[in-house]
């Protein structure tokens, strides 16, 4: 890995963007995408873009570019009616306070994320009702495959696996059965694996 040329490891990383939009990296002396920028700024690492010309800080512009990439490429995150809403607010009396307010409302919420996610992922394991619910999921389809296994359907599934380990269309007397004829039993075997699969929909239900 390069050296860092930063005069200071706390000082945000320098971009400089060339007339050519080439985007080059001071701290790793190496040219750069914008989606590398997007992926600096997922792993909350610190930079400014400035043009290489004038030392213009155009860091805007930048992040805004990369924002219309991610939301033209399919993952678009931000509603249509939030981006009327903002294109009103320019030229708003309110306009000035805007800024401040969408940052201290993002901060507040990434403060937020990581308890917010521990406490869906962790709701389950610290909730004696969630036990008993990831307990009793799990009892039900054990339920439900002995079920299964106990029943007269249990032949099709193993009359289904015969099927999928002959070889060359022999049966198990050694006779061979007729394309025609085979392709007709798997049909009939999708149609009963599927009437099973219904009845077991249901039972989530």
């Amino acid at each position: 890995m390069a050296k860092s040329k930063n005069s200071n490891p706390g000082d945000p990383i320098t971009i400089k963007k060339y007339a050519n939009r080439r985007l080059y990296n001071t701290e790793t002396s190496s040219y750069i995408t914008l989606d590398f920028l997007a992926e600096m700024t997922r792993k909350d690492q610190d930079f400014i873009v400035v043009d290489a010309k004038t030392g213009e800080d155009i860091t805007h512009n930048v992040l805004t570019q990369i924002i219309v990439d991610e939301e033209s490429s399919g993952k678009q995150m931000l509603p249509v009616k939030f981006l009327r809403q903002l294109i009103s607010m320019y030229g708003n009396s309110m306009q000035s306070l805007m800024p401040s307010y969408l940052e201290a409302s993002m901060d507040n919420f990434r403060k937020n994320q990581k308890q917010f996610q521990e406490a869906v992922e962790g709701a389950l394991n610290k909730n004696p009702l969630g036990q008993m619910a990831v307990k009793n999921q799990k009892q039900f389809q054990e339920a439900v495959e002995n079920a299964l296994k106990a029943s007269p359907l249990a032949g099709v599934f193993e009359k289904a696996l015969s099927l999928g380990q002959s070889n060359n269309g022999e049966t198990s007397d050694g006779s061979t059965e007729s394309t025609s004829d085979k392709d007709a039993e798997i049909i009939a075997l999708k149609q009963q694996l599927a009437d099973i699969q219904s009845k077991i929909d249901k039972l989530d239900n």
